[in-house]
């Protein structure tokens, strides 16, 4: 399917003033034309121009329709074919379609409109079915094709390389993209990482829609035409003329109103649009890839965002893990933003401590990556020599109280004994099971267990010594 222009028609049909007819109004609606008065000549197109759709004739000189598309099923079975064909050549119509043919329409042909949406559905169809058929050889090798597209997104987390297969796969397609993840996962990496995959040769443009009322939506969107409202006293292209043959992309698509909800979903359905101020349409070839923080799901159950829209959004849905989720990036994450901080702020790369790697770990991250890359701009910026101190780590923080789930009330092995005969645990027996506790919480990392513990790394150090002391 050709993504990065307008689709390309192939158009097969012997009456001239019929074939100029429908050339022209495809034309006017944005797509590309090629015209044939016979299936030789149809063939002949074929192999030198990459062609998303075909029009057909069945009763045309030198090589009908019929025989044209047995040769196309041979030849290019992924394009779909629509016949045109007259009311005495029903039966030659069905017979197509049990050759491979997508749709037969019967001349003569009075609503162009119905047969541009004709084609647009097919088109559709095709690019999901191509989708499919991609996705099941990505899951079938396994293998990222292009790793240089997601370069930018710093992760061994199994879960966002099965993100990145799937999104080689659709952003291909024409279909939409939603992009949905809390605040600070990344959603404008993997809006990048997609127009990049997609091939398209136009610009990714880029608008933020929180805080737009309807007119501003529409004139940011679609532009306006001269007196189109108080303080246009000249014309202005909107964003989308911006993002001809490339990706259009909406951040924060929750926040959108309802009316400016009904605009959307006519460009996403229809391909048009009408800047404000003018009685005629414009269309566009944009892709569209839209992201949010919010729950669309629950912002349709309470009615805040419409249905039908949501459907059309969701045809593919990339969900981001939050960072909680994917621990395993914590280090490789950190030592980038340790390289990244140090050269901004012209120092020296400090060298991390062990421990910080599962102090962080223990920490639920609401602000995800973005949250992580300020507490090391911190760090570096409050570092002097040495190994970076965890100091600014544990201000950002809090106390070492926020612990991971597995920390539950009686978690410590201290029991307090009642007075039925069972004694109460000696101090000493007491600082031995925290100890013990801590450690084992900590996966025998000595300073997070201090951190846990509310001491002094050398504090524990001591402790243990005199433990071990004992037991000798």
């Amino acid at each position: 399917m050709t993504t990065s222009t307008n689709p390309t028609i192939l158009l097969l049909e012997d009456e001239d003033a019929l074939r100029r007819g429908i050339a022209t109004y495809f034309e006017d609606s944005g797509y590309r034309v090629f015209c044939a008065a016979n299936g030789q000549e149809g063939l002949t197109v074929l192999q030198r121009e990459q062609i998303d759709l075909v029009f057909t004739d069945l009763l045309m000189p030198v090589m009908g329709g019929l025989e044209f598309i047995t040769e196309m099923s041979r030849v290019a079975p992924q394009i779909p074919v629509i016949v045109i064909s007259g009311i005495g050549v029903i039966n030659d119509a069905v017979e197509a379609l049990r050759r491979g043919a997508w749709e037969y329409v019967v001349k003569p042909i009075h609503d162009l409109t119905a047969l541009e949406h004709l084609a647009r559905r097919a088109l559709e169809t095709t690019c999901l079915r191509l989708e499919v058929e991609g996705l099941k050889q990505k899951l079938l090798n396994g293998a990222i094709q292009h790793p240089e597209v997601f370069a930018a997104i710093l992760t061994q987390s199994p879960a966002m390389l099965s993100l990145f297969r799937y999104l080689e796969v659709v952003a291909q397609t024409c279909q939409p993209v939603l992009i949905t993840g809390e605040t600070g996962t990344g959603k404008e990496l993997f809006c990048r990482a997609i127009h990049a995959a997609s091939g398209r040769s136009g610009r990714m443009v880029t608008v933020n829609l929180a805080g737009l009322d309807d007119q501003m939506f529409a004139d940011t969107l679609f532009g306006h035409a001269r007196g189109a409202f108080t303080g246009a006293d000249r014309s202005r292209e909107g964003l989308l003329v911006q993002a001809a043959g490339g990706t259009m992309v909406l951040d924060e698509i929750g926040d959108l109103s309802e009316t400016s909800q009904i605009k959307l979903l006519r460009l996403l359905q229809e391909g048009e649009y009408y800047p404000l101020g003018t009685d005629f349409p414009a269309r566009t070839d944009a892709r569209f890839v839209l992201a949010t923080h919010r729950n669309l799901k629950d912002m349709v159950r309470n009615g805040s965002f419409r249905q039908d829209l949501y459907y059309r959004l969701a045809t593919h849905q990339v969900q981001i893990p939050p960072l909680r989720c994917r621990r395993e990036d914590l280090p490789i994450l950190v030592r980038h933003f340790l390289h990244e901080a140090a050269q901004a702020l012209q120092k020296m790369v400090p060298t991390p401590p062990p421990e910080l790697f599962s102090y962080l770990g223990a920490y639920p991250f609401p602000g995800n990556v973005r949250e992580l890359q300020a507490m090391v701009f911190d760090a570096v910026a409050r570092h002097t020599r040495g190994v970076l101190s965890l100091t600014s780590f544990h201000s950002a923080i809090g106390a070492p109280a926020e612990l991971p789930q597995t920390a539950s009330p009686g978690a410590t092995g201290v029991i307090i004994r009642d007075a039925t005969g069972e004694r109460i645990p000696t101090l000493k027996e007491a600082e031995k099971s925290l100890i013990a506790q801590a450690l084992k919480m900590a996966n025998g990392n000595q300073g997070l267990a201090a951190s846990y513990l509310g001491i002094q790394r050398s504090a524990l150090n001591k402790r243990l010594a005199r433990q071990r002391q004992t037991a000798d």
